[in-house]
């Protein structure tokens, strides 16, 4: 039985978002608290109904939580649950899926034109006050997007966006999904997943937008890369693990593929040790593509339609995991 609004308390556990701030504007008058760190949440979990959290959740953390009925994650990947462990202690999980679609979208399309137009080398020149004169080598001048062909792999919310965003460029769009029957959702060709490595000789620009997987960890791995185009660019605002990190490295080192925009890494914080920070031809952004203004609403929208859905015993939840 899913506690009444008067009895239920929240917990919010992020180390920066502000959902306790957004969520009072709300005056809902159901009790609510923020945690900012591990030990906070772990002395805290004991007295909590509802939780929204993701990195900061530890699966240990189930055995301290006797009254913890539900988890709103709040991002859209939820592989750090033990979902048959939070399935047999009958706590619910609902995924922020669908929360930062438009901003991760257009995070890769920046990414994408900021490789196109050289930004990061601009940005580097501006730093050391070098005006660059024009170029007769064709290979060093920016790029355009028109009648580029961009591939992206997964074409759930984010990739489907993308694809819109790059038609409006002029780009040929091909998605792989796991169920081409699906639906093209914007793109001028859909395949399965699995035809990836016939495809991507075919790509200037392969944008990663996949959840991750057993299916899809490791997806760009050596192989993949070396069937790339020399003049192509790799864009992953997936998971770090749906690209074999140390293939991608050996790759940019030897000149393999032109250009990586990444979003994601293996390890975040990304350590000081890792190239990827000082290759000329790769650009990292600190896991900030669903990072908006917007974000907190976003997701405290998906808490509330689904605290309304428990409320009513309804057992189908919005983006239901467990």
């Amino acid at each position: 039985m899913f506690p009444t609004s008067d009895k239920i308390t929240i917990c919010f556990a992020h180390v920066a978002y502000q959902f306790q701030m957004q969520f009072e504007k709300r005056n809902t008058g159901l009790k609510s608290f923020e945690v900012r760190n591990p030990g906070e949440l772990e002395a805290r979990i004991g007295g909590v109904d509802v939780l929204l959290v993701s990195g900061l959740w530890r699966n240990e953390l189930l055995s301290l939580a006797p009254g913890l009925r539900f988890i709103q994650s709040i991002s859209a990947g939820v592989d750090q649950y033990d979902r048959a462990a939070l399935a047999a202690a009958s706590v619910r999980l609902a995924s922020a899926q669908g929360a930062n679609a438009s901003a991760v979208s257009e995070h890769a399309f920046a990414l994408i034109l900021a490789l196109a137009r050289r930004l990061p080398e601009a940005r580097d020149n501006q730093n050391k006050k070098f005006w660059r004169g024009m170029l007769g080598d064709l290979t060093r001048r920016e790029d355009e997007l028109g009648g580029k062909t961009l591939l992206i792999v997964g074409l759930g919310r984010i990739g489907g966006r993308l694809a819109r965003l790059a038609k409006a460029f002029d780009m040929h769009v091909i998605g792989l999904r796991r169920d081409p029957a699906a639906g093209s959702n914007g793109t001028d060709e859909v395949h399965a997943i699995e035809h990836l490595h016939e495809l991507l000789p075919r790509a200037d620009i392969v944008a990663l937008t996949c959840p991750l997987t057993p299916q899809t960890e490791n997806l760009i791995d050596a192989s993949a890369l070396r069937l790339m185009k020399p003049s192509a660019h790799l864009i992953n605002c997936a998971r770090g693990r749906v690209v074999d990190e140390a293939a991608l490295i050996a790759c940019m080192q030897n000149n393999g593929i032109a250009a990586a925009g990444i979003d994601v890494t293996i390890e975040e914080p990304l350590p000081t040790s890792s190239p990827l920070w000082s290759l000329p031809n790769v650009l990292v952004t600190p896991h900030t593509g669903g990072e908006t203004r917007h974000y907190e609403d976003n997701v405290l929208d998906l808490l509330m339609e689904n605290l309304e859905r428990l409320g009513r015993g309804e057992t189908a939840l919005r983006n239901q995991v467990v």
